[in-house]
């Protein structure tokens, strides 16, 4: 437990100041030998982010593409094309309607040139790129690269309007704002989601027909041991211990060896999406009684052996790793969804406090029985109700695979899948299991029965109603409870929902201000991008709610800045940023930087609460589909703001 608080700490940092520093780092090489040069541009991407490849198809509102532009080039001619070290990554990204190239980890581009003039060789550049990840984008970034005599930036390259420099000091509203502290903990709560969903997902792996069997088999081994008080303490607290470490070692084993990064990078990849969900019906089908999945038993003997003729703690630990494997076909599709899941945290944290939950929600009542072995009277038998849990898991994994193959229906654009559809499934599945749980619909393996227990009607009576709730979701509801699970709304053909009021939207920071301080309303602030996808869905599933939108309409001036937007200011500026000399050519570099100089923030989509003096009235919020969270959040702004 040490050295995981250790890792949690040690983490926390990390992924607070990747908020500050570029997701990807350039170094440049340049050699000249005889009558030829080459210049060498390395880019090193971190874990889970990728950068945009040099070409991109033609849309009208997408990513930047990766450029490369010399400002001077003297004694120099290019040879070719830039070349690349291998070749991108293309992947149907739904929210262009387009293909989209990218590269991942790092790549490197080479541009070979003749040498006209050795006497006077000089080059000088810049890159331009941009970086997303499955959560954020960082806005077009810049990286100069000079050799010779010459200077990065060099005018020869800048637009006809000389730039001057620029003082934010000097601005009304460019004061930098305090977040420390006010910020919307998003990784915080994510963390509790985590650990909620692994305790309940423990809980729900002790009722299947897999580990429930095991509850006999462990109290018949700790009364063999008939030891002390004192010693049965011990060894059940060794026994649920060692639960604990192997399932927490299993999946961060899993997680290592594929990497957090790249589990985060399945979850959203279509290919795996697909064998997922094949694997949850195969799952399902199973539970529904048309063949039982079981690992070799052989193995489970073999482990089953070693616990009785191993002595003391050893047995112990062998007693544990014998309910890992005998569980595991049952515990396996909820381990795997429940690791793919934390991954998108894209650090070992995730899985880590997931499969910890799991095993510690698994551990404590087999801890209880092996301590309490007359428990055990009080427990119910196996039999068809063991059955009837088996098959409400099948239902249950049928309703889950919908929403993996889901995102490989968006993914290549298929519209097999949209938001009717998904729901009228969904519809459909958890009517019969109602009908099911009811007694009206019965499988191979069940037990008659003539009666419906007040549990089974109470089950029945929450998935019926569940189906019901869901209807509404065929005309455009937008079902706030299961939001995170169903296609989203623009993926609905037939919609009835329209939203109620209009919020004051500015895409000029100062003109914005302005208009609010007259007004007499707070700001929000949304620095958003044309290439973001994340930003997209937030307009979608967030401010696009009646409930949110009549908020933004009756409180709120809302200032939108894309800060990949390339329209040429009139007046380009040069800034001093970290040391350098940064000029500022687009109207998205302007609103860049003024997010990283005001707030110290570089992702998009990226929110926060101004009062009418630029000051903070709320910590900041990222990206977060949970619409009363957002709600909240404004509720808090206005609340400071005395409204």
């Amino acid at each position: 437990m040490k050295q995981f608080l250790i890792l949690l700490l040690t983490l926390i940092p990390l992924a607070v100041n990747a908020q500050m520093s570029s997701p990807v780092v350039w170094t440049s090489e340049f050699t000249a030998k005889g009558d030829s040069a080459t210049l060498t541009l390395n880019a090193t991407i971190e874990n889970g982010w990728h950068l945009y490849a040099t070409e991109l198809p033609q849309i009208d509102f997408g990513p930047s593409p990766t450029t490369v532009d010399y400002s001077t080039l003297d004694g120099l001619q290019a040879v070719g094309p830039l070349v690349a070290s291998s070749a991108p990554v293309e992947m149907y990204e739904e929210t262009f309607e387009s293909n989209v190239l990218f590269w991942e980890k790092s790549v490197t581009l080479t541009q070979k040139f003749a040498v006209t003039e050795p006497e006077t060789i000089s080059i000088a550049g810049r890159i331009e790129f941009q970086a997303c990840n499955n959560q954020n984008c960082i806005p077009p970034s810049t990286f100069d690269f000079s050799f010779g005599n010459a200077a990065p930036g060099d005018e020869a390259a800048a637009p006809a309007a000389s730039g001057s420099g620029f003082d934010p000091s000097g601005q009304q509203w460019w004061t930098p704002v305090n977040v420390d502290g006010s910020a919307t903990d998003i990784a915080h709560a994510s963390l509790w989601s985590i650990f909620l969903w692994g305790f309940l997902g423990g809980l729900l792996a002790l009722f299947t027909p897999c580990v429930w069997p095991m509850i006999p088999l462990t109290v018949s081994f700790f009364l063999k041991k008939n030891t002390s008080r004192s010693k049965s303490v011990r060894d059940a607290a060794i026994y649920g211990g060692s639960i604990i470490v192997i399932y927490l070692a299993l999946g961060l084993a899993v997680t290592l060896l594929f990497g957090a990064s790249k589990l985060n990078d399945l979850s959203t990849n279509a290919v795996f999406n697909l064998i997922f969900f094949a694997l949850l019906v195969v799952f399902a089908v199973s539970f529904f009684g048309a063949f039982d999945i079981k690992l070799p038993a052989r193995w489970s003997n073999a482990v089953d052996s070693r616990a009785e003729n191993a002595t003391g703690l050893l047995s112990i630990f062998f007693m544990a790793f014998t309910l890992a494997l005998v569980s595991f076909s049952c515990t396996g599709p909820i381990i795997g969804t429940l690791l793919v899941e934390a991954a998108t945290m894209s650090d070992i944290t995730g899985p880590t406090v997931g499969m910890g939950a799991f095993a510690l929600a698994l551990a404590i009542p087999f801890a209880l029985f092996a301590l309490f072995p007359s428990m055990l009277k009080s427990a119910p038998r196996s039999g068809g109700w063991l059955n009837s849990v088996k098959v409400v898991l099948g239902f249950l994994e049928l309703a889950l695979s919908l929403k993996f193959l889901s995102v490989a229906d968006l993914a290549y654009g298929w519209h097999i899948l949209d938001r009717e559809v998904f729901i009228s499934l969904w519809v459909v599945i958890f009517t019969l299991l109602g009908i099911y749980l009811l007694g009206k619909l019965r499988f191979p393996h069940d037990t008659p029965t003539e009666t419906t227990g007040v549990g089974r009607f109470f089950m029945a009576l929450v998935s019926l109603s569940f189906a019901v709730y869901l209807v509404p979701g065929l005309w455009g509801a937008p079902l706030k409870g299961v939001s995170a699970f169903v296609p989203p709304l623009f993926t609905q053909d037939f919609n009835l929902y329209a939203r109620d009021g209009e919020h004051r939207t500015f895409n000029d920071f100062d003109e914005g201000m302005r208009y609010a301080a007259e007004n007499n309303m707070p700001v929000l602030m949304d620095f958003s991008g044309y290439g973001c996808v994340n930003c997209r869905k937030m307009e979608g599933a967030v401010f696009d709610t009646d409930e949110i939108s009549s908020i933004l309409g009756k409180n709120f001036v809302v200032i939108e800045l894309m800060v990949d937007d390339k329209k040429p200011l009139a007046a380009p500026f040069t800034v001093e940023e970290n040391g350098k000399t940064v000029k500022i050519n687009t109207v998205g570099e302007k609103w860049s930087y003024l997010q990283r100089y005001k707030f110290s923030a570089t992702t998009q989509p990226y929110y926060m609460v101004l009062d009418n003096d630029g000051n903070a009235l709320s910590g900041s919020y990222s990206y977060d589909e949970d619409v009363e969270k957002f709600k909240a959040f404004l509720d808090d702004a206005l609340k400071a703001y005395g409204n």
